[in-house]
């Protein structure tokens, strides 16, 4: 391999000019010192978009003051951004993520340029996007213009993600730490959550979860399951114990039978030392693995997702407060249908009863302007601390009493009085 052409970062993103869309590398691949170079042009700039999935770190380019110079376009509002959206210098672009790569293969939203974060290329010159393909990979396989940092603490993983240095128009190098999520130990109620989770998991099945402290709740109660497999938009550290021990081989799935299947990964360093090399994770592109024809073709696939809120009738608000967009819609409708056409598949939906406040969770009516996620007619299990409501195939008479007994004790009279509102029941 030839020498690479290495610039600095300030020099690197003088290729950004004013008007154009920019792409930033999703989740702990955000490039923090393209970001931190570009947001120091703000000066120079105005009306550039900043598109991107949830990323990890600091958004400078998100402060209220540079509005004239950035706009934020969040296809899923991590922290970092959402007081920009409070503030009115973001937008939100609501779309499923497996969607998400067309907006830039067709060209509904154009990409100029493309901030990206590598591994450091092998002797025969490719490098991987490591920790984020999802719809990374085709923004910058689309952009016009590519701009890589490779940082050594970025693992190298195998999948799509493996991609020449020639694809990059401009190199820069900068080690930088990833941002580490360590995990939390589950509380009671998590746990009690998990447990109902793990109760509806059959040997064999392939598994969609998330992040936080519910999936690894369920997750650390599947020890004695066998035969598990991954097929997932993301996964954290809870995979790890499941993986050493044998319970999660990949030996019945019908795509990429012994691997784990991912989009992206967040978690702690010793997730990304997991990934790294390792033959057994391939990082894929975001629109195959959450297309639902794969989906469904596991056996058994099982995806367990959260929400902000469930009414009595079963409709699922996963992306905002009322009014006020907090998230995003994800990837949780892509699994929900894969995981209902799979054979014996179940999707589940799982949250916590109250609110940290004590607001019920299980509501008679979502808030006025709360968005449906996952709809009345999409929905099959629906879990907290309290049970499982199995809502498949039920009238909304039946549904508002299971939903009744799996809400807080302290909610049910109220949720009783919205029961007989909606069905007069």
């Amino acid at each position: 391999m030839s020498k690479l052409n290495i610039t600095t970062a300030d020099e690197a993103v003088k290729i950004i000019k004013s008007g154009d869309r920019v792409y930033i590398h999703a989740v702990a691949g955000a490039p923090r010192s393209l970001i931190n170079a570009m947001t120091a042009r703000s000066g120079d700039l105005q009306d550039v978009e900043i598109i991107h999935l949830h990323t990890e770190g600091d958004a400078p380019y998100s402060a209220p003051e540079l509005r004239d110079s950035f706009h934020v376009n969040a296809l899923f509002i991590g922290a970092n951004v959402r007081h920009a959206l409070d503030a009115g210098n973001a937008s939100y672009t609501p779309v499923f993520l497996s969607e998400v790569p067309n907006l830039f293969r067709r060209d509904i939203l154009p990409v100029d340029v493309a901030l990206m974060t590598v591994s450091p290329p092998d002797r025969h010159g490719f490098c991987s996007l490591g920790t984020s393909v999802d719809a990374s990979l085709a923004a910058m396989e689309k952009a016009k213009y590519v701009i890589a940092q490779i940082n050594p603490f970025m693992p190298r993983t195998g999948g799509d993600g493996i991609r020449h240095i020639s694809e990059f128009d401009a190199i820069t190098e900068k080690a930088e730490e990833l941002i580490a999520h360590n995990p939390v130990q589950p509380a009671e109620i998590e746990m009690q959550i998990g447990a109902h989770i793990a109760g509806l998991i059959e040997n064999g099945s392939t598994l969609q979860m998330g992040i936080g402290a519910i999936p690894n709740a369920a997750l650390a109660q599947l020890t004695n399951h066998k035969d598990l497999g991954i097929h997932t938009e993301m996964f954290s550290d809870g995979v790890i114990p499941l993986v050493e021990s044998g319970v999660i081989n990949g030996r019945h799935k019908a795509h990429r039978k012994g691997k784990i299947v991912s989009g992206f990964v967040m978690g702690s360093k010793k997730l990304y030392d997991f990934i790294d090399d390792n033959p057994m994770v391939e990082m894929r592109d975001i629109a195959w693995v959450n297309d639902v024809s794969v989906i469904r073709s596991n056996p058994k696939a099982v995806s367990i997702n959260s929400a902000i809120e469930v009414d009595l009738t079963g409709q699922v608000c996963a992306d905002s407060i009322g009014t006020r967009l907090y998230s995003g819609v994800g990837g949780q409708m892509d699994f929900i249908r894969g995981a209902s056409l799979s054979e014996g598949g179940k999707p589940i939906i799982a949250l916590p009863s109250t609110t940290r406040r004590g607001e019920s969770r299980i509501t008679g009516f979502l808030k006025h302007g709360a968005g449906v996620v996952t709809t009345r007619a999409h929905v099959h299990y629906i879990i907290t601390e309290y049970g499982v409501a199995d809502l498949y195939g039920k009238t909304i008479k039946q549904r508002t009493k299971a939903l009744r007994d799996i809400a807080h004790p302290d909610h049910r009279e109220t949720l009783d009085k919205a029961a007989f509102e909606i069905c007069r029941c």
